[in-house]
């Protein structure tokens, strides 16, 4: 990769992403574009431009002005957010596929594609699920990141063209606000740790799902991006994560540097069901094997991390201070 697009740059991991990419990069090879304009620091530290991913031919003009030779289409409604505005997400989480693929097709630009655990349903088995697995999503996010995969592998087979893609866990971040996923609940956590000590959340205990800390997943992307392409057999769905935890297991690393934090619950009926649905963990065995997948980050290091920074601001930006043994 010389030269990159993001679309969606300004979402939940595209404005930690779009910073990423321009140290390693050059901030001029990356451009950044989402269907508003923001000023934060992925839209002002290098090359911005307002696109809608559902406009084909301005995508494709944004990618050819640009010389992109790799797409990294960030643009989706996720999750909860999706159940919300199920007609909404399939237009735009396939719609807007297509115009990258076909983007990507006619300029032999590479295209990264996130899918996402939400591909898999009941059927696929709670443990250890592997690379290959039944697929029988029951949400729409889940079922046009299914179709999104396929789409991913046609364009592969039919076209040539250089797709790939990761089965994202729940990517937690201090840096990037929740974006409407099921997952959201443990940044939500974390936040709350620090600014109140206390939190209700909105997933039951005992519910176990795959989560992964934000700098190993922008390490991943990148690093499968970089691999030699004759040795991906599952291109454009390797499974990914780094823990499997549940409420409890976050609450309890956070309390060894805040130790009167209180979790609480308020279940929310809709994203449990959703995250019922879900397994507890995957077999990451294959992204291991073709391209060196190796994440840095366990919960604790993870928390560790987490509360370091977000002890320097409260909920509105400003310092703040845990207590004594809060960070590191």
């Amino acid at each position: 990769m010389k030269r990159i697009l993001i679309t969606g740059a300004l979402g939940q991991i595209g404005s930690e992403f779009t910073m990423y990419l321009r140290r390693l990069y050059g901030e001029s090879a990356v451009l950044a574009t989402d269907v508003k304009f923001r000023e934060c620091e992925a839209s002002l530290s290098g090359p911005f431009r307002t696109l809608d991913v559902m406009d084909q031919a301005s995508l494709f003009t944004a990618a050819k002005d640009h010389r992109a030779d790799a797409i990294f289409h960030l643009a989706a409604l996720l999750s909860a957010t999706a159940e919300a505005k199920p007609l909404a997400a399939w237009k735009l989480n396939i719609d807007g596929l297509l115009n990258a693929l076909e983007t990507a097709r006619e300029l032999k630009a590479q295209l990264f594609v996130p899918s996402s655990i939400a591909v898999f349903g009941m059927g696929a088995g709670p443990q250890n699920v592997p690379q290959v697995s039944p697929q029988r999503p029951v949400t729409i996010y889940g079922i046009s990141k299914t179709a999104g995969e396929l789409l991913c592998d046609y364009y592969f087979q039919k076209f040539g063209t250089d797709t790939r893609g990761l089965r994202l866990p729940g990517l937690i971040s201090h840096a990037a606000p929740p974006g409407g996923g099921t997952t959201d609940y443990a940044v939500e956590m974390y936040a709350a740790a620090a600014q109140t000590g206390a939190y209700a959340c909105w997933i039951a205990a005992g519910t176990h799902l795959d989560m992964m800390y934000m700098p190993d997943a922008l390490r991943a992307m990148v690093q499968l991006m970089e691999a030699d392409g004759t040795r991906l057999i599952h291109r454009n769905a390797y499974n990914v994560s780094a823990m499997s935890v549940d409420p409890e297991k976050i609450a309890a690393s956070i309390r060894r540097k805040i130790p009167d934090f209180r979790l609480e619950y308020r279940i929310d009926p809709v994203r449990q069901k959703i995250a019922e649905s879900w397994p507890d963990s995957l077999d990451t065995s294959a992204a291991r094997e073709e391209w060196g997948f190796a994440p840095e980050y366990d919960l604790d290091r993870m928390t560790d991390d987490m509360l370091h920074h977000l002890s320097r601001r409260d909920a509105n930006g400003t310092r703040k201070v845990l207590s004594a043994d809060a960070v590191g």
